[in-house]
């Protein structure tokens, strides 16, 4: 259901995140985030002159390159367009997320890294929909694949360890009904034979 019907109102401001997720030829993924802000009136701006409406005052790019288990092996950042000349010059510290892993703990290595005057806010921010794009595109991808290989061999597919996505939200808690029906070993909820011993 979308959202109710809005009051009357008049468009300001425009921020649209488009994130793609690829695989890649040599075995690695690639995950995009391309990041625009316009404005729907014209402005001035001390550096880059008057913008009209539509124009970006913020176009920013990222492309984190993963392995199948969401290491970072290579960034390339690009700040197209932004309010002052500078603003670019901050690209290379991203260069501080090669060897991270986009799983647990990953927003707060990226704030320890790139934070506050560390950083640039809006590349940062981006790294948030980045992320999930990753796990969106490779973990069920493989998950996929391997549950066809399992069929193609009439074997049962074994489980590798904790599932990535557990406990990351309240669909895939430990202890909730999808992890007792997908992910039986690292269920910690109530047993049925508990129950029954109740």
């Amino acid at each position: 259901m979308p959202l109710s019907e809005p009051a009357a109102r008049e468009h300001i401001h425009t921020r649209e995140v488009v994130c793609r997720g690829y695989r890649r030829a040599d075995g690695l993924w690639d995950i995009e985030g391309h990041l625009t802000d316009v404005k729907s009136y014209s402005f001035n701006t001390e550096q880059r002159g008057r913008l009209e409406p539509g124009d970006p005052v913020h176009e920013m790019w990222i492309r984190l390159t993963v392995d199948d288990r969401l290491t970072v092996h290579a960034v390339e950042v690009v700040t197209e367009k932004s309010p002052y000349q500078a603003c670019g010059d901050i690209t290379p510290d991203f260069q501080k997320l090669v060897g991270l892993n986009v799983t647990k703990g990953w927003t707060r290595a990226v704030k320890e890294r790139l934070g506050g005057v560390h950083g640039c806010t809006h590349l940062v921010e981006l790294l948030g929909p980045v992320a999930t794009t990753a796990f969106q595109t490779v973990f069920p991808l493989l998950s996929r694949e391997a549950e066809e290989r399992a069929k193609a061999e009439g074997t049962r597919r074994v489980s590798h360890g904790r599932p990535p996505l557990l406990d990351m939200c309240h669909m895939f808690r430990s202890d909730g009904e999808h992890a007792r029906r997908h992910w039986p070993e690292h269920y910690t909820g109530k047993r049925e034979d508990d129950a029954a011993a109740d």
